[in-house]
């Protein structure tokens, strides 16, 4: 009896160890993937949302690629979930995806390496924005200072006055003569967004490489939201 309790021991533990071996990477593999769908993990490559975000941070974005995958889902209305003061990763120039199972590599292999490899280059078109105005709203500048006046009101406000996210803004200096009609004087005239575009800004006004050179952004090129900051570990939390 003891040897028959023996060898079943032996063999249910054999069973166990297999069962680590064959599970741990289908389950390494399934987080992978469902990272590479619905997450990504991004650094933050220049100043241009400082004082509040750094370069060399790394983040958590929300992804909106999986509605890529729907032949249903109009991409051109697809729900997504933004609001003003939000942190965005955009691709401006909406570039052509990899196959699927390309991406999955690419996104292990990112994530073990934290984010230092890559098997995609890594390009120049995707940037990290703030959301300064939704669908309808009308947008102007002044010495720097976006106001916004939405559907539903006569009066408009500042960007600070109608969001709840905490961020202050770098205002540069420019020359008293300088030409009210470029982006860097901090001026701008009136936009009106259409019914599927954002308009999105830096956090240092002296960069203008956002909405003030690209005008507004269609919601298609929105590739995710900023949820998470994770590295360096005194930032640990919400950007």
């Amino acid at each position: 009896m003891k040897r028959k309790n023996y060898y079943a021991e032996k063999k249910s533990r054999r069973y166990q160890r297999r069962l680590i071996i064959l599970g741990l990477p289908l389950l390494f593999l399934f987080g992978i993937m469902f990272s590479s769908l619905f997450f990504s993990m991004r650094v933050l490559e220049n100043e241009a949302m400082t004082p509040n975000l750094h370069a060399g941070e790394r983040f958590v974005f929300s992804s909106y690629r999986f509605y890529s995958y729907m032949p249903w889902v109009d991409l051109e209305n697809r729900p997504i979930s933004l609001s003003r003061g939000h942190i965005v990763l955009v691709d401006m120039f909406n570039e052509e995806e990899h196959e699927p199972f390309y991406r999955i590599l690419d996104a292990g292999l990112r994530f073990i390496s934290a984010q230092r490899l890559s098997l995609i280059e890594q390009n120049e078109n995707r940037f990290v924005k703030r959301v300064i105005g939704l669908p309808g709203d009308e947008i102007t500048m002044t010495n720097y200072i976006v106001r916004v006046r939405n559907q539903e009101s006569v009066f408009s406000l500042t960007e600070f006055e109608l969001t709840d996210q905490n961020y202050t803004t770098n205002i540069p200096t420019v020359p008293a003569l300088w030409d009210s009609s470029l982006p860097f004087s901090g001026n701008m005239d009136s936009v009106i967004l259409g019914k599927n575009e954002l308009f999105l800004i830096s956090d240092d006004r002296s960069n203008t490489n956002d909405s003030r050179t690209w005008g507004p952004v269609p919601l298609r090129n929105i590739s995710g939201r900023a949820l998470f900051r994770y590295w360096p570990l005194n930032r640990l939390g919400r950007p």
